[in-house]
Parts: structure tokens; C-alpha cells; sequence
């Protein structure tokens, strides 16, 4: 299946990809193919049953069958009409056709992915999707490979695509551009791109200026905006004062998140502060950063995650949160080497620098909500994804363990983990810590 940066970074709404993005496409789908029915029963299996409601993931549901579209659905309506769906008990299925819902939970997972949704209509057979990470859906029996875009320079390996920038004397970023143009033009790239910069820039911009506490109980008080205010106002001469900031780009986007804002999954919405955060560390602290390097580091981030997608996972509920916020360390760490002149082999062992010291990494989040450990592991990771680009910039590219050899410990170690370490808050800080 040929991916696109734009199937990768996909624009949503908090709290989660998998569990609020994907959902609400899912449904979306189902609405769309059963206009005349006037009976709905959701069946949520696995992952979506044990944290779903503390992601989002009926009132996403609901939202779908209305025909919203995350991409572009208003997160503050968005809430406002879950609540009047629930308290009038009124859905509009496709915004136009009065339905009754039913929703069934299970705690088991069926065997294709932990995060499977069901639906039954009165008017058709039932029809099972799987929200398997970053916002993607895949629909059970379906073809696994709807695109069958020929690309310039395919590759499924990072040894492959290593071998495609010696042989074509290009960047990463080169060869992603060329595949992208089997689907678009330069112009359309640059500028869809630059878009998806625009929308992480806003929802920084939102988190910075947003106080106040999270929804869902913890009684998270929002720190981005007393940080930034700390920041402008503070003048010393700390050599540190630079990773308070990328501290502040991650937690500003990680709040926005789990109070439902608009952000961008990249790859996922519980790791969605890591690229954002060392993306604005380029374009505010390193000097000569300018809009084709912010094009260049999104593309190079993009090939990372097609890699880590194709070859192990995205979804927390598959691999733990090594497949969401480990990802994304290695998408940023790659990408800021990249766009600070690193040699593709240098951008492949900035990547595997990242991934390989998150491997384990569970989730474990607590109240079922993306905020404890969620936020602050989007802080650190940021700073280890730059720390990671410095130490390749630092070598010459020849490194014992390769970006393929750790994507394939990534997948076996989600494998062997435990389900109550795979976004169920069944285990580690979910269980350990009291709720107040």
C-alpha cells in the first residue's frame, strides 16, 4: 500500500487518533453507506471498551454518524452537540435522518487489532472497522490495499530507502518529495505542507493562551500558559533556557489535545506535541530556518513513520506508547537532523537513536484520560528526539544497531507486552496511582 505524508499527518481532534479520530471516521462510513436506516447498534471491543470513554470515543461515534468530518469538525461545537444528542436523545444520521443508537461493549479484543468497532443497521449486515493507529481505518474484508499508486521510489525498508538516496544522490526528504508527486504537484505539496504547519503552529498558539483544567476529572490545571508567561518574562542566562521552550511547544499541543482541540496526528493524537515541539525548536532557535526547511523536516519526518507503520505500529493499544510517542521521537529526531544537514545515513541513525531508547515504553494512562503520563512524556521525548539528532550529527552514519533491526525490536516487544500496558489502564501508573 503506497502512504502519503498526507495520509500520515491527518487533522483532527483530541484526545486520541485511535480512539477519537478513527472512530469517528468509521462511523462516518457507516453512515454514509446506510442513509435509510433508523436503528444504529455500535458493538466496542478490546482497547475501545477499556479507555473509550475517556478518550472520546462514543460522543466521536455520534459525531460520525452525523456525518461530521474530523478533519474539519468545530472541536468546541463538537462537544456542545454531543451533549445535546445525549440529553435529547435526537441523532441525525448524515445530518438529516432521525436514528436511534444502541451501543454493546466488550472486553475482548478480536484477533485482527484491539481497537475494532461494529456496527449493525437495521437495513443491512453488520460491518466490523479497526482503528489501527494514527487515525487510519481499515474495514474488515476489505481490500488492505486501496491505493495502488505506482510510486518513483518505492521502499519498505530503511535499508531500501538508504540504498535509494546513494543511488539517486538525494536527501530523504528528496525521495519522499518524488513519491509525493504521484500524487500531486510540487506547488500542492509545498503548500499542503505548509498548511499542516499552520495548524500546529494554532494549536500551539491555542494551548499557549488556554488556562484552566482538563476535562475528565484528574483535575489537570493546564501549565502552558503560566510557562510562557515565565519564559517572556524571565532574562538569565540559564544555557538550558532553550529546552524550557521545547518543554512549552509539547505541553501547549498535548493540552490542546485532551481537552478535545484541533491538532495534528503525527503520527498519533497521544503523541501529537513531539514533531510540533521540534519543529518550532527549528524554525525559532536555529538560524537560517525558513519555509522550505520546515518542508523538507515534515517530509523526512513522514518517511520515518511510513517505515515504523509498515513494519511494526503506530496504535498504543497494539504496542504500547513505544509505537505512538517512540515514533514520533524518531520521526523528529531524523527530521531536525535532516534540516541540520545530516547525510541520509546520519537522519537514519538520528531516527534509530530515538526509537531504540523509548523501546518498552507502555501506556499506561491514568483515568483512562491522555494526560497523565501522556503530556509531560511528549516534553521529554521532544528533548530526546533533539538530543538524538545532535549525537548522528555528532558521527558519521556507521552505527551497530539499524533504524530496520529497531522498528522490528518495536513490533516484537509490543508483541510480548502485556494488554494491560496497551492503552487499557490496566497496569503501571493507571493502577498505582489514586485517583482523587
Amino acid at each position: 500500500m503506497a502512504v502519503s505524508a498526507f495520509d500520515l499527518y491527518s487533522i483532527g481532534i483530541g484526545p486520541s487518533s485511535s480512539h477519537t479520530v478513527g472512530p469517528m471516521r468509521a462511523a462516518r462510513l457507516f453512515a454514509a453507506a446506510h442513509p435509510g436506516a433508523s436503528l444504529v447498534r455500535v458493538e466496542l471491543f478490546g482497547s475501545l471498551t477499556a479507555t473509550g470513554r475517556g478518550h472520546g470515543t462514543d460522543g466521536a461515534i455520534l459525531l460520525g454518524l452525523e456525518g461530521e468530518d474530523p478533519a474539519v469538525v468545530d472541536p468546541d461545537r463538537a462537544a456542545v452537540r454531543v451533549e445535546e444528542i445525549r440529553t435529547d436523545g435526537k441523532l441525525l444520521l448524515n445530518g438529516a435522518r432521525p436514528v436511534s443508537v444502541e451501543f454493546v461493549r466488550h472486553r475482548r479484543s478480536l484477533p485482527y487489532h484491539p481497537n475494532a468497532l461494529r456496527f449493525s443497521a437495521d437495513d443491512g449486515p453488520e460491518v466490523t472497522y479497526y482503528s489501527v493507529g494514527g487515525g487510519f481505518v481499515v474495514e474488515e474484508g476489505a481490500s488492505t490495499d486501496p491505493d495502488a499508486t505506482v510510486l518513483p521510489h518505492p521502499f519498505a525498508t530503511g535499508d531500501e530507502l538508504l540504498e535509494i538516496c546513494r543511488r539517486e544522490g538525494t536527501s530523504v526528504s528528496g525521495v519522499m518529495l518524488a513519491n509525493e508527486r504521484a500524487w500531486r504537484t510540487t506547488d500542492e505539496i509545498h503548500d499542503g505542507l505548509l498548511h499542516i504547519w499552520e495548524v500546529m503552529r494554532g494549536c500551539v498558539a491555542r494551548g499557549l493562551r488556554t488556562d484552566g483544567v482538563l476535562p475528565g476529572g484528574l483535575r489537570v490545571r493546564r501549565r502552558a500558559p503560566a510557562l510562557h508567561a515565565e519564559l517572556i518574562r524571565r532574562q538569565d542566562s540559564d544555557p538550558l533556557h532553550v529546552m524550557d521552550w521545547v518543554n512549552l511547544f509539547a505541553l501547549a499541543v498535548n493540552e490542546e489535545n485532551a481537552a478535545g482541540g484541533r491538532v495534528v496526528t503525527a503520527p498519533t493524537n497521544g503523541a501529537a506535541g513531539i514533531v510540533p515541539a521540534v519543529l518550532h525548536y527549528f524554525t525559532r532557535f536555529v538560524a537560517g530556518a525558513d519555509d522550505e526547511g520546515v518542508v523538507r523536516f515534515l517530509l523526512t519526518a513522514a518517511a520515518i513513520g511510513i517505515l515504523i507503520k509498515g513494519n511494526a505500529s503506530l496504535s498504543g493499544a497494539e504496542v504500547g506508547c513505544q509505537g505512538e510517542v517512540g515514533s514520533a521521537a524518531a520521526m523528529a529526531a531524523g527530521a531536525l537532523c535532516e534540516v541540520l544537514g545530516g547525510t541520509p545515513e546520519q537522519v537514519e541513525n538520528a531516527a534509530e537513536i530515538a526509537l531504540e531508547h523509548n523501546l518498552g515504553l507502555t501506556c499506561d494512562p491514568v483515568g483512562g484520560l491522555v494526560q497523565i503520563p501522556c503530556i509531560e512524556r511528549n516534553a521529554i521525548a521532544s528533548v530526546k528526539a533533539i538530543n538524538a539528532a545532535r549525537l548522528a550529527l555528532n558521527g558519521d552514519g556507521d552505527h551497530r544497531v539499524s533504524l530496520d533491526t529497531a522498528i522490528r525490536t518495536m513490533r516484537d516487544t509490543g508483541r510480548d507486552m502485556s494488554s494491560k500496558y496497551k492503552e487499557t489502564s490496566r497496569g503501571g501508573l493507571a493502577v498505582t496511582v489514586v485517583e482523587c
